[in-house]
């Protein structure tokens, strides 16, 4: 009788344990689901990729960080931060889309040679184009969302303007009104009060960025990269899309405020001196900075 409850009362703690494990947001796929999509193709420029001819270099560059099936859950996933992209998911934080629609192959295509700072993807710029864009395809058979969806539209983004001491006001006026402050700090050192509780989509911490230290964002430095961050979001990430909230020339203003936290020499920073722009107040009342 005792062994029997004993018997009872393991599995049932069995059970217990299963279900407290972290389970993924849907089935997991398996090597004969992946087998079946290797007809994917990717588009850029000219260029046809095709998902079967980057295998070998998958295998050899990719699969120790993002594993055999695109999860990210590969031999190197315990020892690095952020963690691995899951290709399964087919969330990226860069591109050129709106937020929540999949990316384009340009912009796959592109953060392959770029790289994303501050973490353990380099630029893989040693590849040719046609071993990129069969990289692109490659990723894309991982996920089912590209058998049923397209890629959004990419954003237009307007002319950029000539910057000015008046438009790097009403920048820090944009900045304190969306409340940039709250997880990149007033001084955009990432420490602001909400920074601590950052997690991303999977619910692991994950550092706002910190424009003082140097280094580039990973979504591209140039204005135009920036504006468009903050205007697609980075999906599975706390920065959203402020699309809906701001005007283009406010968020052209804001480019232009986000350069003088920076500490790479800028016009915008010169001219911030000059005018001996003081910190956004947290504190002010709306609309007087």
């Amino acid at each position: 009788m005792q062994r029997n409850n004993l018997r009872k009362w393991s599995l049932l703690l069995g059970a217990v344990a299963i279900v407290a494990l972290p389970m993924p947001s849907w089935a997991q796929l398996t090597k004969y689901d992946l087998e079946s999509r290797m007809g994917v193709e990717s588009h850029v420029g000219n260029i046809t990729g095709h998902a079967k001819a980057a295998k070998a270099d998958y295998r050899r560059y990719c699969v120790v960080c993002h594993g055999e099936l695109g999860d990210g859950n590969g031999e190197s996933f315990p020892w690095i931060d952020p963690k691995p992209r899951d290709f399964q998911l087919g969330v990226f934080k860069c591109r050129s889309t709106p937020t929540g629609t999949l990316p384009t192959d340009q912009d796959l295509f592109d953060t392959l040679a770029r790289g994303l700072d501050r973490s353990n993807m380099p630029q893989w710029s040693t590849f040719t184009k046609q071993q990129r864009a069969d990289l692109v395809a490659w990723v894309k058979h991982f996920s089912p969302r590209w058998t049923n969806e397209k890629p959004g539209t990419p954003i237009t983004i307007p002319p950029e303007p000539e910057v000015t001491p008046e438009r790097i006001k009403a920048g820090r006026d944009v900045f304190a009104r969306v409340q940039c402050w709250k997880c990149h700090g007033v001084l955009g050192q990432a420490n602001g009060p909400s920074a601590a509780t950052l997690t991303d989509d999977l619910g692991r911490p994950i550092a706002a960025y910190n424009f003082t230290e140097g280094a580039r964002p990973k979504c591209g430095d140039t204005d135009r990269d920036i504006y468009r961050i903050f205007m697609t979001g980075l999906d599975g990430t706390p920065m959203p899309s402020f699309a809906d909230n701001i005007k283009p020339d406010e968020a052209w203003d804001l480019v232009f405020y986000l350069r003088t936290l920076m500490s790479q020499n800028s016009k915008e920073k010169a001219m911030a001196k000059q005018l001996g722009l003081k910190p956004v107040d947290p504190n002010a009342p709306a609309g007087q900075q």
